[in-house]
């Protein structure tokens, strides 16, 4: 992928801009497997994990979501990042992005000339719009969002919302975020609807997720429809009678693995986010499902025994499970785990602290082409015990 911003060093976002696509996913492929290297040889060696071939992305035009700094004036807005100066500088035509959502950007800079919208001056600290947050569904229908420092300018968005669906006729959901302290984050805690429409339909593999505007939902449209296949995939070959999705999101891959007679939970922090796997769970006509808004790890640490599934799929931030979860999942009698890590860093820590379990499968996934993240789902099943004493008693002492 060429891109005219990264050329020009106006943007170094994409640390992988101009390297070959195949090496960038022979790299992510390696340094995976790398990082994963005692995991692998506790299960028996290489030839005892299956590594599936990795799934690649378009190169560009995959993100569906764009985060954007609104910088300079009324008059002459930029829509992108900021310098190292904290200036504005306008990215509205970036590649990486949805075509949908580059040309959407161009007409919401035009917005927030026609509506007088103030930009947030970040050196001065003053303004009112800091961010627009955009998201295309795969229907090309499109969630805009506002970021602003107060309520000041709401009644402008409100007084122009036609103006705005009159330029993208695909905008259905429209809100306005209220972040008023000064501090590096992209969005605050209170959230005012603007349309009728609340969410965001995402329809993919069949199964139509609601996205309302503070929930998680993976970047790359293509790649996160083959995520939640091949886990879907493991998941009916070991056909479970209970499972957990503990960091569900808004249910992306208890939905898809729901099944008559199986009996699945998904847990995750964000209330919002919960709402909407319930809106899709009771849409789809799907039973069996239960969704909660709680933390992954108390959720597991409170559980009943009686209560406790035979498979835990995890999908954790960056920072992976961490020692309690998955100390928790080593003591349990949970018999296999499905882990998507978008850090083999923290994958490879997380697995190390249950060595009750084996690798069987995994594959890595290119979620963020032009850059190093990726995302990994491995396949975890509990050894037999006769071989677990049989290590144990070979092990130095």
């Amino acid at each position: 992928m060429q891109c005219d911003y990264f050329d020009r060093g106006v943007c170094r976002s994409c640390t992988l801009m101009g390297q070959p696509y195949a090496d960038q996913v022979l790299d992510k492929e390696l340094r995976t497997r790398e990082l994963l290297h005692d995991a692998v040889e506790a299960a028996g060696g290489p030839g005892a994990v299956t590594w599936a071939p990795a799934i690649t992305s378009p190169e560009s035009g995959y993100r569906n979501k764009a985060k954007m700094v609104v910088g300079g004036s009324t008059e002459h807005p930029t829509v992108g990042i900021l310098d190292h100066r904290q200036r504005g500088v306008d990215l509205r035509h970036c590649g990486i992005c949805t075509p949908g959502i580059r040309h959407a950007l161009p007409l919401l800079a035009d917005f927030v000339q026609t509506a007088g919208l103030i930009p947030y001056d970040v050196a001065a600290r003053r303004g009112e719009l800091k961010y627009v947050l955009v998201t295309e569904s795969p229907d090309g229908e499109l969630m805009v969002r506002f970021v602003l420092r107060s309520e000041r300018q709401v009644a402008r968005i409100r007084q122009y919302l036609d103006v705005l669906r009159d330029a993208l006729p695909n905008v259905v959901v429209v809100t306005a975020n209220l972040l008023p302290e000064h501090k590096a984050v992209t969005e605050g805690n209170r959230e005012i609807v603007l349309t009728e429409q609340e969410t965001l339909p995402m329809r993919l593999g069949g199964i139509t997720m609601h996205l309302r505007p503070q929930s998680f939902f993976q970047t790359n449209t293509a790649v996160a429809t083959e995520l939640y296949a091949q886990a879907s995939a493991w998941i009916d070959e070991l056909d479970p009678a209970s499972m957990w999705d503990l960091y569900c999101g808004v249910g992306g891959f208890a939905l898809h693995a729901a099944r008559p007679g199986r009996a699945v939970t998904g847990i995750e922090t964000s209330a919002e986010a919960i709402r909407s796997a319930k809106q899709s769970a009771r849409e789809a006509g799907l039973e069996g499902l239960r969704f909660a808004a709680d933390d992954a790890t108390e959720h597991a640490l409170r559980a009943r025994p009686d209560t406790v599934p035979e498979l835990v799929l995890v999908n954790p931030p960056r920072r992976g499970i961490g020692e309690a979860l998955s100390t928790w999942l080593e003591e349990s009698d949970v018999q296999h785990v499905v882990y998507s890590s978008c850090n083999p860093v923290t994958l490879a820590k997380d697995l190390a602290r249950m060595p009750s379990f084996r690798l069987r499968r995994a594959r890595v996934l290119d979620m963020f082409p032009q850059t190093g993240h990726l995302e990994a789902v491995t396949l975890l099943s509990r050894r037999d015990p006769g071989l677990l004493a049989g290590i144990a008693r070979e092990l130095p002492r």
